[in-house]
């Protein structure tokens, strides 16, 4: 084996071991795969952000099927930076893994990389039951300004609806996720509808998904 070979290797190695592996992120990859195949438009520089990427299974899973779509992954977690990171090595379009925090003005991310009505998609899986409230509303009010008009926000995960939670599994899960945090719990989207509209977003279509959870797509309107 010669040097070039051994670093080649050794290089790919080293990113595998940093590849963290999420089991339900394998599960669900190809469900949510299947909704964004429906949504995310042909033609070309359009761009998509990630918010709590995890892992980085799922952007690895859908760069390849949107080649005309820059990835932007980004994570609040600093230890999931290399995860991501060595998930994106070797797709040209994912871009390195940006730390954000959503709780956060998006003119402070990535020394301002990102303008306002810039953005046609911004993806969100399984973060707003495990982390506060806050986070929500970041992700909202970020969206609206991030958003150009008829961009997409779509998120992903178990919802409560009226004030109702079913099945019982996803009542054992909300009860569970506030006993490690009063903060966190399954949001209703009757309260999520109306953060979108003080938004300028509004909720467009809910998809069923396996294990009970639900992909929302949520539009950014264009004023009158």
């Amino acid at each position: 084996m010669n040097i070039i070979h051994y670093a080649v290797n050794h290089r790919s190695h080293t990113m595998a071991a940093k590849k963290l592996v999420y089991p339900a992120a394998d599960r669900n990859k190809d469900p949510i795969l299947s909704v964004l195949k429906r949504y995310i438009q042909r033609g070309t520089n359009q761009t998509f952000l990630e918010i709590s990427s995890g892992s980085g299974q799922h952007m690895a899973h859908f760069a390849p099927h949107f080649p005309h779509v820059t990835f932007y992954p980004s994570e609040y977690e600093p230890r999931l930076l290399s995860s991501i990171a060595a998930y994106a090595n070797g797709y040209s379009n994912i871009k390195n893994p940006l730390r954000i925090d959503i709780t956060t003005d998006f003119r402070m991310w990535g020394d301002g990389i990102f303008k306002p009505n810039s953005l046609e998609y911004i993806y969100n899986a399984n973060m707003m039951h495990i982390s506060p409230y806050q986070c929500t509303i970041g992700l909202f009010i970020n969206a609206g300004q991030l958003l150009k008009p008829n961009g997409l926000l779509i998120t992903y995960g178990p919802y409560a609806f009226d004030g109702q939670i079913t099945p019982q599994s996803n009542v054992n899960f909300n009860e569970s996720l506030k006993s490690q945090d009063p903060s966190w719990g399954l949001r209703d989207v009757t309260d999520l509808k109306k953060l979108a509209e003080e938004n300028d977003i509004k909720l467009i279509e809910i998809v069923d998904m396996p294990a009970n959870n639900k992909t929302i797509i949520w539009k950014k309107y264009m004023h009158s």
